[in-house]
């Protein structure tokens, strides 16, 4: 079998799902330090708008209104928040080993800085920080969760550095 237009594709945005939309943004823009490129706003149910349609297209028609803003880190990935009146408040149970999205992973050398701003603005610590490497690279990394249950990681450095072969050795 042929390989035929086999290039990575950049990652554009990933969309999370919040209970409460000012609180994410605040959270995330003042612990993450992500720029708001759309801030919060309201999104209805109307076929006669492009927007509405898309949502009636994704969402199908067991909805009437939700809010929605765009945040990006400072590689340019999108964050698309989502807070829908209906639905749960809490994030599902912690469990890996379904599939489904397991986590997403932010970068930070100063791991023990970022975790301190996470764990004060009513997020948590899932783990003691651990080393990839010990005594070959100064690799760290660590699983947290945001203020609302959603889980994700910190690396200390780049994920091509974390598993290539052949970084920080001698």
């Amino acid at each position: 079998m042929k390989k035929e237009n086999a290039y990575p594709r950049s990652f554009s945005h990933i969309g999370i799902t919040v209970p409460d939309l000012q609180k994410a943004v605040d959270f995330y823009s003042e612990v993450m330090g992500w720029y708001t490129i759309m801030k919060p706003a309201k999104v209805e149910k109307d076929p006669d708008t492009a927007i509405g349609q898309m949502c009636i297209d994704v969402f199908g028609n067991d909805w009437e209104e939700f809010e929605i803003a765009h945040m990006s880190t400072s590689d340019g990935v999108g964050i698309e928040l989502f807070s829908f009146s209906k639905g749960k408040k809490e994030a599902p149970a912690f469990n890996p080993f379904n599939t489904g999205l397991f986590h997403f992973c932010v970068q930070d050398p100063d791991i023990e800085g970022l975790i301190e701003k996470i764990v004060a603005k009513g997020g948590k610590q899932r783990m003691p920080i651990r080393e990839y490497y010990p005594e070959e690279k100064p690799f760290k990394m660590c699983y947290v969760e945001d203020p609302f249950g959603i889980v994700f990681e910190i690396y200390t450095h780049s994920y091509e550095l974390t598993y290539s072969s052949g970084a920080y050795s001698e």
